[in-house]
C-alpha cells in the first residue's frame, strides 16, 4: 500500500508541473529577458501606446516650433533650448500608462501564472520586464526627443537663433527628456506590480506623476514647492529642462533623486511579487 502511494506521487509530480506549463531544466536570466521582449512586442496596445507618443513628442514640437518661429511668445519656455520638447506633458501620460499596462496586462489574462510556473524564482521576471521596458521606452523617446529638437530646430532656421547639440546643456534637456519619459514609465510599472489592476494602478500613477504635484502646490503654497522638488515630476523635470523652477534641485541631483524613486519603488515590487500569490 505505501508503495502504491510513494510510485503515484512521484508520478504525480511531473503531470502537475506539466499542467501548470512549467518547463523542466535551468531557467536563465538571458531567456526570460528573451521571453519578456517577446510579450512586449506581441502586445499590439503596447507598441500603438509607444508609437502615439513618440508621434506625439514630434507634432506637439513642429507645433510649438511654427508658434514660436519669430522668437516670440509670451511663455519663457517657449524660447529656450527645451521649448519643442513639451510633449513630455503628453509623454508622461501615456508612458506612464504604457508601464502599467505592460505589467497589469499579465494578470488580468492570466499570464504572470504561467510565468511564475516557469520562473518560479520569481525576481528574474521582475529583473526582465524592467531591463526590456528600459531598453526599448528609453531608446524610442530619446529617439524621439531627438526627431523632435532637429524638427523644431529646422522650422527656426532662418527666422531665429537655433540651438546645437553640441551645447552640453541642450544635450542634456535632449536625452534627459528621453530618460525622464522612461523613468515615469517605470513608475507606472511599479504601480503594476503592486497593485495588480489596470484602474488602479492608473489612477495611482497618474496621481503620483500628475496630481499630487498640483495639489500640493495650490493647497500647501508655502512649503508644497519644497516638497514638490524631491517628488518624482519635480525631480525629474529638472534634468530635463533648461528653465529652473524656484526651490528645484540642480539637475544631475533631480535625476539622482528620481533614480532613487524607482529603485525604491522596484524594491517594493520585488517584495510585494514575493510574498503574493499570483
Amino acid at each position: 500500500m505505501t508503495a502504491t502511494t510513494d510510485e503515484t506521487v512521484r508520478e504525480s509530480a511531473p503531470a502537475r508541473r506539466a499542467v501548470a506549463g512549467r518547463v523542466d531544466g535551468p531557467v536563465t536570466q538571458r531567456g526570460t529577458i528573451a521571453a519578456e521582449w517577446l510579450k512586449f512586442r506581441s502586445l499590439r496596445s503596447t507598441v500603438l501606446v509607444l508609437v502615439v507618443a513618440m508621434l506625439g513628442m514630434v507634432l506637439i514640437a513642429t507645433i510649438i516650433a511654427f508658434h514660436t518661429q519669430k522668437g516670440v511668445a509670451k511663455d519663457p519656455e517657449d524660447l529656450v533650448a527645451s521649448a519643442p520638447l513639451q510633449g513630455y506633458y503628453l509623454g508622461q501620460l501615456l508612458i506612464g500608462s504604457l508601464g502599467v499596462l505592460v505589467v497589469s496586462s499579465d494578470y488580468s489574462s492570466g499570464m504572470i501564472r504561467s510565468t511564475l510556473a516557469a520562473v518560479p524564482k520569481r525576481l528574474p521576471v521582475l529583473f526582465a520586464k524592467t531591463a526590456v521596458f528600459a531598453a526599448v521606452v528609453g531608446a524610442a523617446m530619446i529617439a524621439a526627443s531627438v526627431v523632435a529638437f532637429y524638427l523644431a530646430q529646422a522650422v527656426f532656421s532662418g527666422h531665429r537663433a537655433t540651438f546645437s547639440l553640441s551645447d552640453s546643456t541642450t544635450l542634456r534637456v535632449v536625452i534627459g527628456t528621453g530618460i525622464y519619459l522612461m523613468l515615469v514609465g517605470l513608475i507606472g510599472s511599479i504601480f503594476g506590480w503592486i497593485v495588480r489592476s489596470t484602474p488602479g494602478a492608473l489612477v495611482a500613477t497618474l496621481g503620483v506623476i500628475l496630481v499630487l504635484p498640483v495639489l500640493l502646490r495650490l493647497v500647501f503654497s508655502g512649503w508644497g514647492p519644497y516638497i514638490n522638488a524631491y517628488l518624482p515630476t519635480g525631480a525629474g523635470t529638472s534634468f530635463s529642462t533648461v528653465l529652473r523652477q524656484p526651490h528645484a534641485l540642480s539637475p544631475w541631483v533631480g535625476l539622482g533623486v528620481m533614480v532613487a524613486w524607482v529603485v525604491a519603488g522596484l524594491i517594493a515590487a520585488a517584495v510585494v511579487l514575493q510574498r503574493k500569490d499570483a
